[in-house]
């Protein structure tokens, strides 16, 4: 989003949005017939994806005549987005591939905007939304938020290889999309208590994919392509939504700043997914909603629903509750400016379950 003045803003969609099965192989014509454009390419990804599928999607590029590079990528740091966006301006790529897990994807959606290059989205997971929003999340930042970057032409989802992926990545998915009960209510307080813009459609899209998975549950922690398939089109939803809206509020709340703060204060790598959807539990609790159906909905998938099952301290998740407020004081939310005491923090972890 372009911001205009006080009252306008623009809304920057996504051209085109693919999913289905065995479409890997038809993104040379897809480009050409349906975005009418061409170029040279440089695809931004991991070893193990390039290992599995990047000929394939090489070979149906180039069968169309466009020229086909990649650079794989190991660290989701500022200063690989700008080592990638250098490269694109010296070999003169004019598109960027995000193909892989959010990693990728976000090096390359967030260099595509520094070098000003058209962004492909091809996740090979669904767990979280960021495979289809116009915000990336990356080290280096001064904070664990998300910033703006490019707005993908074209959202490529390939359901036989996400369902192939691993179960715990896919089922994260289902975490980040239920953290929308909890985000679109911290952003309706933040009208009301300090007039902050409240968009009602860009909310309503993002609660109306938390409640289409939870009313497909089954499928989905079943893996089944159906349930992936709805997976898939409740995270573009999501995606969505931050694009009308112009910022992530209506996908991103006190539930993820809880997330965030995890993330600072465990060093080893987590699921993000799986930390919203955790988040979500208390911070339904403290929005006086439905959290015990929270809960059971994210255990019934296999999501982890304790400190325990993620493998963290409950020290940890207190020292989250009681930093999460100050992680972005410009937002608010349900935690308040100040945030929680450490006493309210135990108790509410506590009285959720997340911890004994």
């Amino acid at each position: 989003m372009n911001k205009l003045g006080k009252s306008e803003h623009i809304i920057d969609l996504p051209k085109r949005v693919v999913v289905g099965s065995g479409i890997l192989e038809k993104i040379g014509t897809l480009l050409l017939n349906m975005l009418h454009i061409k170029g040279n390419i440089l695809v931004i990804t991991g070893p193990k994806v390039k290992s599995l599928y990047y000929q394939k999607l090489k070979e149906s590029l180039e069968d169309k005549g466009f020229s086909v590079s990649y650079k794989i990528i190991n660290e989701p740091s500022i200063s690989t987005a700008e080592e990638v966006a250098s490269e694109a301006s010296k070999e003169r790529i004019d598109i960027m591939i995000g193909f892989g897990g959010g990693k990728s994807i976000d090096i390359a959606k967030y260099a595509a905007k520094l070098s000003d290059k058209h962004f492909i989205s091809i996740p090979t997971v669904a767990s979280h939304d960021g495979i289809t929003s116009p915000f990336a999340s990356l080290r280096g930042f001064s904070k664990p938020i998300s910033r703006p970057a490019k707005t993908p032409i074209l959202i490529l989802m390939d359901v036989d290889i996400i369902v192939s992926a691993p179960r715990r990545y896919n089922i994260a998915g289902f975490g980040d999309i239920i953290g929308k009960y909890t985000s679109v209510l911290d952003w309706r307080l933040a009208h009301r208590l300090r007039g902050e813009y409240y968009g009602g459609y860009a909310a309503s899209l993002a609660i109306m994919s938390a409640k289409h998975l939870s009313q497909n549950a089954e499928a989905i922690a079943a893996g089944t392509k159906e349930g992936i398939r709805i997976l898939l089109e409740a995270l573009v939803s999501s995606g969505v939504a931050m694009c009308i809206a112009g910022s992530t509020r209506p996908a991103s709340g006190s539930e993820h700043l809880f997330a965030h703060a995890v993330t600072m204060l465990y060093k080893k790598p987590l699921l993000h997914g799986e930390l919203v959807g955790i988040g979500t539990i208390m911070m339904a609790y403290l929005h006086g909603i439905n959290w015990k159906k929270i809960r059971k909905l994210l255990k019934f998938v296999g999501a982890p629903i304790t400190a325990k099952e993620l493998g963290i301290s409950d020290e940890i998740i207190i020292d989250a509750l009681e930093m999460a407020a100050k992680i972005r004081p410009e937002r608010y939310t349900i935690l308040g400016k100040e945030g929680l005491t450490r006493e309210a923090a135990e108790a509410l972890a506590k009285n959720t379950g997340v911890i004994e």
